[in-house]
């Protein structure tokens, strides 16, 4: 083992020298798999084992529900949707202990399920929330907070970049990994909603009194302009469920509901599309590029045996199954202050996989698992996605947004507490999907 370790010891400081370069990260992996491949690999050329790794990797026909989601969120975040959104939840929250603070994270929640990212979720979301809840004198604290918060639920609930990354990287049905994120981002939600009732409660004087007063009537009719979102999520999430769309076919009909959605709204023009597709052009090839590098130093890991030696190794510590999920979130956790969430998961699944299955986990399970632990790192310094959004859109330094969102954080570890006291609120769903396509 002790020879493991100074392999494991010298890919990972290539590793993070090459990510001091400030070299794209996909190009890094790329790089620490060259170096493995020369060191322990030296009868099979280099370059050919990456050209075919890589184009295997990226040629999934899988894959192309990930451009298709991304284009979808891409569209969305140039729609009114925002505006739509606090204007028809504000009202059905004023007799909430917390009041408006609900409208971030029920905002959040709706638009998860047409985006699949937790950095567009967090941005579509607060641009509209943060200038009215200042306005009317909430504090900035759980403002920010929350919105760091729930704007993770991005990520959870489908459909999920992350997802589609982890079915591909794990072999596993990605329409089960979304149905199975359903409920748990319900119950994370439920979590952050009740955290928001509880503070209020016990900070009565810091919540400002209602400004919004409507009938019954008016509160249902400002409530339409949330039916094309509804319509929309019914769509995506409904055709996966019913089993009459497979991932892909479901992504594509979200686009076309979502520039349906825009034209409604007569933001719909030329310059609008344009940057929607250079928009999910970008953030797609950077994720396949990522990919890519990954597959090939998941090649080059065995070549090393590294990946074996390391999951044989774990499995001789005898962790209960308890104790290897509070290890590897600990794991998860210290590895997000370093990486973004993709990243972290491209560059520990092949290793972590045999490990869990032998552990007897169930992969879908442990899909949602990871994606939890991966929103966690969504708001933990330096590297978290959701708080250089915030940090752009309110000034705030980092480790400040970091601190007020830290209650959401524990949030997050209680629900992965609950997921793994009762797997059944992640099996269930998926279970119920498989009975009803028989």
């Amino acid at each position: 083992m002790t020879g493991d370790i100074w392999v494991a010891v010298l890919l990972i400081g290539v590793l993070f020298f090459l990510f001091g370069t400030g070299i794209w990260i996909g190009l890094s992996l790329i790089g620490v798999g060259a170096v493995a491949m020369w060191l322990f690999a030296a009868a099979r050329p280099a370059g050919d084992a990456m050209a075919t790794t890589i184009f295997g990797s990226i040629s999934s026909w899988t894959l192309t529900a990930l451009p298709l989601f991304i284009w979808m969120g891409e569209i969305l975040f140039r729609t009114a949707i925002s505006q739509a959104m606090f204007t028809s939840l504000a009202p059905w929250m004023t007799r909430l202990p917390g009041r408006l603070l609900h409208t971030n994270i029920i905002g959040c929640t709706i638009f998860a399920a047409v985006s699949g990212s937790s950095a567009a979720t967090c941005a579509t979301i607060g641009k509209m929330t943060i200038p009215e809840l200042k306005k009317r004198g909430y504090p900035d604290e759980l403002t920010i907070g929350s919105l760091a918060g729930a704007g993770t639920l991005g990520l959870l609930i489908p459909p999920s970049i992350i997802m589609i990354v982890y079915g591909v990287a794990a072999e596993v049905s990605i329409a089960k990994l979304f149905i199975a994120g359903v409920i748990p981002g319900i119950i994370l939600a439920a979590l952050f909603s009740g955290y928001v009732a509880v503070w209020a409660l016990l900070n009565p004087g810091k919540v400002p009194p209602s400004d919004i007063v409507m009938s019954f009537g008016r509160k249902v009719w400002e409530t339409r302009a949330l039916i094309p979102v509804a319509l929309l999520i019914l769509l995506v999430l409904g055709s996966i469920y019913t089993g009459i769309a497979t991932a892909t076919e479901s992504a594509a009909l979200g686009v076309v509901g979502a520039f349906l959605i825009a034209l409604f709204q007569k933001r719909l023009d030329w310059q609008t599309f344009w940057d929607s597709v250079m928009g999910a052009t970008r953030l797609s090839s950077m994720i396949m590029l990522i990919l890519a590098g990954s597959s090939f130093l998941s090649l080059s890991m065995g070549f090393t045996g590294l990946p074996r030696h390391l999951a044989e190794w774990i499995a001789s510590l005898g962790l209960s199954p308890a104790m290897l999920i509070g290890a590897l979130t600990v794991f998860f956790i210290i590895l997000g202050c370093f990486l973004d969430g993709i990243s972290m998961v491209v560059l520990t699944i092949a290793i972590l996989l045999p490990v869990v299955q032998q552990a007897g986990f169930d992969l879908i399970w442990f899909g949602i698992f990871i994606v939890l632990v991966v929103e966690m790192a969504q708001i933990t310094p330096p590297v978290g996605f959701n708080l250089f959004v915030l940090q752009g859109m309110t000034g705030r330094s980092i480790f400040w947004i970091g601190r007020v969102a830290l209650p959401f954080f524990f949030m997050m570890a209680a629900a992965v507490a609950i997921t793994y006291v009762f797997p059944e609120t992640v099996t269930w769903l998926p279970s119920q999907m498989v009975n009803a396509a028989r």
